[in-house]
């Protein structure tokens, strides 16, 4: 299995919110970028377009592999290797990479959410894992840093399943509303087919904002509990992103235009957050 990496996917540059900003600590970046790739190959694999659902599994589980033996039995499993050395290096658990591979495979053959729960707990290999991996990067221990994490982490991963609702259903047969609400609402899942919101899709997607804004309310206590300067201040604008965007989709219709943060919204939550993640401590 071979994937033009050039044409598939995003790159940091093009992702909501910072990956390995110069916030970052300098010598960490690198580690950083190995973890990003080994997500990025491992992402674009699950939503490889001509890709059967078995050879999507059996691509993940080679980049598994090789994360473990250090060889690559295949060209998207080289992403593996550096990070295997990073994890090598820096004494950061495997666990943060490889379940982000039982997402992808989840992801590769199961295209729907049967609830809320179900939705939180894939966020919890699917998003969750990159929070800690930099949390234990970054050697922070405190156990509310890691929860304001999670929430954080989960509240972003939500935020842009319902960004890209339409084209994830359209081009993947994949929808993040839960099922049971879909149900409760009359919602059909071929609504997100449409150029606007149905009232049943509506109100699926209103309860799903609710639930958001309470997970950016407990990631409000990350800043303030991480130790690392750099980190601290981009968790800081990462919130205050996630905030923004919240509100945007709160007054927005993904289906019938991609709703998404603007140049000033970046500009006002760097600026914004970097200064209170400088003093918050």
């Amino acid at each position: 299995m071979t994937q033009n990496h050039a044409t598939l996917g995003k790159t940091a540059q093009q992702e909501n919110f910072p990956v390995g900003s110069f916030l970052i600590a300098k010598p960490l970046r690198p580690h950083v970028a190995a973890y990003y790739r080994f997500a990025r190959t491992a992402d674009d694999i699950s939503d490889h377009p001509s890709l059967s659902p078995e050879e999507k599994v059996a691509g993940l589980r080679a980049m598994g592999r090789a994360l473990i033996t250090g060889t690559a039995e295949t060209d998207e499993a080289q992403a593996s290797l550096p990070l295997k050395r990073s994890l090598e290096e820096t004494g950061v658990s495997p666990k943060h990479a490889q379940d982000l591979l039982i997402a992808f495979e989840r992801d590769s053959v199961r295209g729907r959410s049967h609830s809320w729960d179900d939705l939180i707990e894939y966020c919890s290999v699917s998003a969750m894992p990159v929070g800690r991996f930099l949390l234990e990067l970054h050697g922070e221990t405190d156990q509310r840093a890691w929860q304001g994490s999670d929430a954080l982490c989960s509240a972003l991963q939500i935020l842009n399943h319902l960004q890209d609702m339409k084209p994830d259903y359209l081009f993947l047969d994949r929808a993040y509303t839960p099922e049971d609400w879909m149900a409760e609402t009359g919602a059909e899942f071929a609504d997100l087919e449409g150029n606007a919101l149905t009232p049943g899709l509506e109100a699926v997607m209103g309860r799903m904002l609710d639930g958001t804004k309470q997970l950016i309310d407990t990631a409000q206590l990350l800043p303030r509990h991480v130790k690392s300067r750099g980190l601290r201040m981009e968790s800081a604008v990462i919130v205050r992103l996630a905030q923004r965007l919240y509100e945007h989709l709160k007054l927005g219709d993904p289906l019938a235009k991609r709703v998404k943060l603007t140049p000033w919204d970046f500009l006002a939550a760097t600026v914004s957050g970097a200064a209170w993640g400088y003093f918050e401590r």
